[in-house]
């Protein structure tokens, strides 16, 4: 098929037909039998052309170009049509380069459905696009590239113009969609009007993004919306560029706000709840000739019809609290964006400061407000800052890590709250639960809660992931050393109603050797698992965890590991498994990494188990995990046995003993001791045992002596009772030997029958039958002196007795 272009002369219009960038020479232009690779046509021309190939859209694009003067003659106003007709079907672009003064403005008012604005590296779903760019002498701005189907009704701008309109092959479009106007100087770079009608939402960036704004520039957004709507604004992308004089910043003009223009910085939050129309304006500064850095501006509009509860406000008091942050965001915030096009949650400050984010810092009260539909799309995540830098003036305070009542009361479901706690190196760190405790989250023992608490431990060497916990465990404390990151973590709306329980405790204590220590009082009704930290990974290289087991003294403690080796390989040092109980010559239990883990065992007092990691091999980990249960102590039949012969023997020498005593008691004639001098006491064939003479020394100074048998007849008195006497012993004063006494004889505990007449003489102690006790007592060195000349002077002590007239 042939095509016929025709030209008017004085159109100041030019067709461009050029081949595709990448594409193959295999079609050819054709034109009066010569073969073409391009070909243009100017004003006053009429060419007739034809194609080598029955798809020239796949390898030729058009370009139709017409410039209009607007400083030397009249502006042509009013539509822009495509011209000129019976082009053939190819990728297109009309360009329109309009020159104007720059004491005169232009207008391009677009027809609906209007225009939005594309963001780099965005396209159009029908490939139809406009490209704005404005022209003053001559340095040309990007005002915008634009889709069709959006808000974006009129372009103001300050001198000339140059407008593209992009059409791919297969449209059919036959107008341009906009025409042009004449309209006073505008004192600025442009005018961008948007009109909002209904809940809508816009997106919109400054000249040149992602490049920047001219230096000291000043362009006016403009936004036309019913007064029964609320407007909100809010910067998503922006930077700044290095001023050297004024200042970058974004002025509102709101109607009836009494303080016109309102002032705000990019990094400010900006206007929320705007009530109708407003414009908005971003203005540059003089930027540094050296580094001028880069003014860029990304922002959002959104359009909603006024909340219900707009007016309702909340108070949060946090004057009390000190190194505290309260951010209340959207669902899955930081990491997730809520689409434009997803209904908008916003919190308010004051009736115009809103955001999708709100952070609200402690030593101050607030007032809020929710724009919102539905608060179940909002979270609250805090955060919280302990600090200790001297022991001695934090060891003794207690700090409770429960969520603060004025953050449970707001309608808002707390996310996370954490608690960052520093210290330096000599001081560490103990977390307490008593009543609660903790349940460490593992596989076979996961967390039900509606929170959890996850506890990081940060040193300057490594950072130890201590583990995931729940209230309602057996781990009473855990000690770890220097920073301390602790999150709450809520799952659900069952936390609100169980926050109060929380008994959650930290305190600073001195520095401890292990990295973590963890003290169990292990349930008596579950069986408890343990684990590593940094489970499913590896403990750091040579990183030490002990645990302390309380086994109650009525109890038994078991004790098994859920594998049978460590599972690891040391490249430096070794791994050690260490057990033992808190006993009196308890014996401790060791294995390295290269031995069987112990069998499951009873433990019958409270146990210390630690585990430490050397260097491993590579892709080799020392994860493991442990259990314990309690029972109750259970006496095996031998035991039982032994305790009740033991306690029938006692009972039978408590009943020889009454009977021995009660027999004593009848007897009036007491056993005495009788020393007899003439006894050898050198057994035959042994060497003398001491090297002192008897004289030198004290061997044959003893005493044993039944009391009641002795003194029994001297305390009886007349009425029957007992009367303690003293000063009854008398002095040995026979001859002393070089070689101890033999012992007394195991049977002098002979029974004496008392005489019915009471004043009957005792029996002769000569009688072999009776018992002979030896009695002695040291001399003093007169005694001893006498010795020599008295000779044997053995005496029974009873006769002494009679002669001082102490017997009966």
């Amino acid at each position: 098929a042939s095509f016929t272009v025709s030209l008017q002369k004085g159109d100041n219009t030019t067709v461009t037909i050029k081949r595709r960038l990448g594409v193959s020479p295999s079609c050819l232009l054709l034109i009066k039998n010569v073969f073409r690779a391009d070909l243009k046509i100017k004003s006053g021309e009429n060419v007739t052309f034809s194609f080598t190939c029955s798809t020239p859209e796949k390898y030729f694009i058009m370009e139709i170009q017409k410039n209009i003067d607007c400083v030397s003659g009249p502006c042509p106003f009013g539509d822009v049509h495509l011209y000129p007709p019976g082009l053939p079907r190819l990728n297109r672009t009309y360009i329109w380069d309009v020159k104007a003064s720059t004491k005169a403005g232009l207008e391009l008012k677009f027809s609906t459905p209007w225009l939005r604005q594309l963001e780099p590296g965005q396209t159009c779903p029908d490939s139809i696009s406009y490209n704005i760019n404005s022209c003053i002498d001559n340095a040309t701005v990007n005002i915008g590239t634009f889709c069709r189907n959006g808000s974006v009704s009129r372009v103001k701008l300050l001198g000339g113009v140059v407008m593209s309109l992009h059409l791919p092959w297969h449209s059919l479009l036959t107008t341009s969609g906009f025409n042009i106007a004449n309209r006073a100087s505008i004192k600025r770079l442009c005018i961008i009007e948007s009109t909002l009608k209904g809940v809508s939402s816009i997106t919109l960036m400054s000249p040149n993004y992602p490049l920047g704004f001219p230096e000291d520039e000043l362009m006016t957004w403009q936004f036309v919306i019913p007064s029964s709507m609320r407007a909100s604004v809010f910067f998503h992308n922006y930077s700044l560029s290095n001023c050297e004089r004024k200042e970058e910043r974004v002025e509102y003009y709101i109607p009836g706000s009494p303080s016109n223009p309102e002032v705000f910085k990019l990094s400010d939050s900006q206007p929320a709840n705007i009530a109708g129309s407003f414009n908005m304006s971003l203005q540059g500064c003089d930027q540094d000739a050296q580094n001028p850095g880069i003014l860029r501006l990304l922002f959002q509009v959104v359009v909603r019809p006024p909340q219900v509860d707009e007016n309702v406000t909340h108070l949060v008091d946090l004057s009390k609290e000190k190194n505290m942050t309260v951010t209340i965001h959207s669902e899955g915030w930081p990491r997730q964006i809520p689409l434009v096009s997803e209904p908008m949650c916003l919190i308010c400050k004051d009736p115009r400061t809103c955001d999708r984010v709100l952070t609200l810092a402690s030593g101050a009260a607030y007032r809020i407000s929710f724009l919102c539909k539905d608060l179940s799309q909002l979270r609250i995540t805090a955060e919280k800052g302990i600090g200790c830098m001297d022991i001695r003036w934090c060891q003794r305070k207690i700090y409770s890590l429960s969520v603060p009542k004025v953050i449970t009361r707001l309608p808002i479901q707390l996310h996370k709250f954490i608690w960052k706690v520093l210290a330096t190196d000599l001081i560490n760190v103990e977390i307490t639960s008593l009543s609660l405790k903790l349940q460490q989250h593992v596989p076979e023992q996961r967390c039900n809660t509606s929170y959890s608490y996850s506890i990081v431990s940060a040193t300057p060497e490594t950072e130890l992931n201590v583990g995931v916990f729940c209230p309602g465990g057996s781990i009473e404390k855990i000690q770890m050393r220097n920073n301390i990151t602790i999150a709450l973590k809520t799952f659900g709306k069952g936390f609100i109603n169980e926050s109060i329980p929380q008994d959650l405790k930290m305190s600073f204590v001195p520095h401890i050797k292990d990295e973590c220590t963890f003290t169990v009082s292990p349930n008596p009704k579950a069986k408890v698992y343990l684990q590593t930290p940094n489970w499913p990974y590896s403990l750091p290289p040579y990183v030490s965890i002990s645990w302390f087991i309380a086994v109650p003294r009525q109890q038994t403690a078991r004790l098994g590991f859920s594998r049978e080796r460590m599972g690891i390989a040391c490249e430096t040092g070794r791994a050690y498994l260490n057990i033992k109980e808190e006993a009196p010559g308890a014996e401790e239990t060791v294995r390295r990494e290269d031995e069987p883990l112990p069998q499951p065992r009873n433990m019958h007092h409270s146990f210390w188990v630690n585990i430490s990691n050397c260097k491993p091999v590579d892709k080799t980990q020392l994860t493991l995990q442990f259990w314990v249960t309690l029972a109750d102590k259970q006496m095996d039949l031998g035991i039982i046995l032994a305790v009740v012969a033991g306690a029938g023997v006692l009972t039978a020498i408590g009943l020889t003993v009454c009977c021995v005593k009660k027999k004593k008691k009848k007897t009036q004639n007491p056993m005495v001791g009788v020393y007899n001098a003439n006894v050898n006491t050198q057994v035959p064939g042994k060497k003398v045992l001491f090297e002192k003479g008897r004289q030198n020394n004290e061997s044959h100074v003893y005493a044993v002596i039944d009391d009641a048998g002795v003194y029994g007849h001297l305390l009886k008195e007349s009425n029957g009772l007992v009367a303690p006497e003293v000063d009854v012993y008398r002095p040995f004063d026979g001859p002393i030997g070089s070689l101890p006494p033999s012992p007394p004889p195991f049977s002098f505990r002979k029974d004496i029958k008392r005489s019915s007449n009471a004043e009957e003489e005792a029996p002769s102690l000569t009688d072999t039958e009776q018992d002979t006790y030896t009695f002695a007592h040291q001399k003093s060195e007169q005694s001893k002196a006498n010795e020599k000349d008295k000779g044997d002077t053995s005496v029974p002590l009873l006769k002494d007795k009679k002669q001082d007239g102490l017997v009966e």
